[in-house]
């Protein structure tokens, strides 16, 4: 009982010390704010994201139509929150994927010896590629759709995590606990779960957090290129891709989704920083 007051203590502690920076206060508000938007999307609107409306073509913005409409007459402040409703749930699927195959692949290279050398090489060879120039091979193999650029997006990603994980397993495998737990016998796995796994809490998660904004930003180049899910499903690179015509004429069809997208990569960065300095000893201590 009194460890999970400890621990519930300890949780509220550093939530307090997180939000007493205000940029990343600021960056939590924001993020939570697209949160609810998507998730209340159907609710927040009353417009559909798909329905067309020629007679309302290109309207500038107004008190019906917060952000404008486009050149179907759709509602621009509608597709942009339906889009970033997609982008999230791509970002969250690549995170959860990218760290499923890059933790384990970090935590084999680092941990058995006969395995580091091709893991590691294989690492080296994926991250050679630049990133948007993997994902569009990959999307091009394997066609465009929204399980395909989670998919391309999580491969390419993963090597990232995976070469920091190796690089911390390493050196945690050194240290006398883990060596400790090896002359007692215990099973390999329950070291690296237990005592090597957990140690890596830390970094796992504050690059998760740079993995979100990167998969966003990704997922935006992939759409506004053509590559990415299906025209009609709104999203922010879609949007901005259709309104390059329009820029002299109806400039808000690309400013706001690309002010969304610009709001949620950073505020997803700036909780990143903040994360790295709470939960870096080193960073923590400057303070």
């Amino acid at each position: 009982m009194a460890d999970i007051q400890t621990a519930g203590s300890d949780r509220t502690k550093f939530i307090k010390q997180l939000f007493r920076r205000r940029s990343v206060a600021v960056g939590l508000i924001i993020l939570a704010i697209f949160i609810l938007l998507a998730v209340f999307a159907p609710w927040v609107t009353p417009f559909s994201p798909s329905k067309l409306s020629i007679a309302n073509r290109l309207k500038p913005p107004s008190e019906l139509h917060w952000f404008g409409t486009d050149e179907f007459g759709r509602d621009v402040f509608t597709r942009t929150i339906f889009a970033g409703r997609l982008s999230l749930l791509v970002g969250a699927c690549v995170v959860v994927l990218s760290s499923l195959v890059g933790v384990t692949l970090g935590l084999l290279a680092g941990f058995f010896k006969r395995l580091d050398t091709p893991i590691a090489r294989l690492i080296d060879a994926m991250m050679a590629f630049p990133d948007i120039l993997l994902a569009i091979a990959l999307v091009a193999a394997l066609g465009p759709s929204l399980m395909t650029v989670i998919i391309a997006l999580s491969i390419v990603y993963a090597p990232r995590l995976a070469r920091i994980v190796r690089a911390s397993t390493l050196v945690l495998r050194e240290l006398p606990f883990v060596e400790a737990a090896e002359a007692m016998g215990i099973s390999t796995s329950h070291i690296m779960t237990r005592h090597v796994l957990r140690n890596l809490v830390s970094p796992i998660l504050v690059q998760a957090t740079f993995l979100f904004a990167n998969a966003i930003l990704a997922e935006a180049g992939l759409s506004f290129l053509g590559l990415g899910v299906s025209p009609e499903v709104p999203t922010w690179g879609t949007m901005i891709s259709a309104g390059r015509q329009y820029l002299g004429s109806a400039d808000w069809m690309t400013f706001f989704p690309g002010v969304a997208i610009i709001l949620a990569v950073l505020s997803l960065q700036i909780v990143g920083d903040g994360l790295r300095d709470m939960l870096d000893p080193r960073l923590k201590k400057d303070l």
